[in-house]
């Protein structure tokens, strides 16, 4: 097969190639921590929105907090929550994440949360879930806590995996009380 082109023609592809390749660099596709706070914080309001409930705000506070555990994780290398201060009248609230190293965006670590709503039902907490335990449900509650107002999220690097940890005030998943 012989291809021939002219000079428009040549410079028609050659644009069309510099689009293609510029492309997933226009649209974050190519650096997965990239607008991060901005990524993960639209992703924990689109469900929210969608459910009628106030949006989130992004709370730098509770990323520096976020980020100490996130850390932490990476030297343990497995998730485990961080403990409660029973001093503290108004603990924060915590989901947690891990995944293969460089693999997973933003979006796709609070769509793991965002997910369990398929096994959610409504009620008074604990009982919001149809089948299994409340671990089916517990983050995708947090997420969508009715009282919950600021979100604060951090994800540290470990040698295999990295760790996702959000905090967010008020804490929510409180016995006794409806999520939403």
């Amino acid at each position: 097969m012989r291809w021939s082109f002219d000079q428009s023609g040549l410079v028609k592809l050659a644009g069309a190639i510099a689009l293609s390749l510029a492309a997933p660099l226009s649209m974050g596709a190519t650096d997965l921590d990239g607008n991060f706070a901005d990524r993960l914080l639209s992703s924990h309001n689109r469900e929210r929105t969608q459910m009628g409930i106030p949006a989130l705000t992004w709370d730098q506070g509770l990323a520096r907090d976020a980020q100490i555990w996130a850390r932490h994780l990476t030297d343990v290398g497995y998730l485990v929550h961080s403990p409660d201060d029973p001093r503290d009248p108004d603990p924060e609230g915590e989901n947690l994440w891990a995944g293969t190293r460089g693999y997973y965006g933003p979006e796709a670590m609070v769509g793991l949360w965002v997910a369990e709503k398929k096994d959610f039902k409504p009620g008074i907490f604990p009982n919001n879930f149809i089948k299994g335990n409340l671990e089916r449900v517990g983050h995708y509650t947090q997420v969508m806590w009715r009282s919950t107002h600021a979100v604060g999220c951090a994800v540290a690097h470990g040698r295999r995996d990295d760790f996702l940890v959000c905090r967010y005030s008020e804490g929510g998943n409180v016995i006794g009380e409806r999520p939403f």
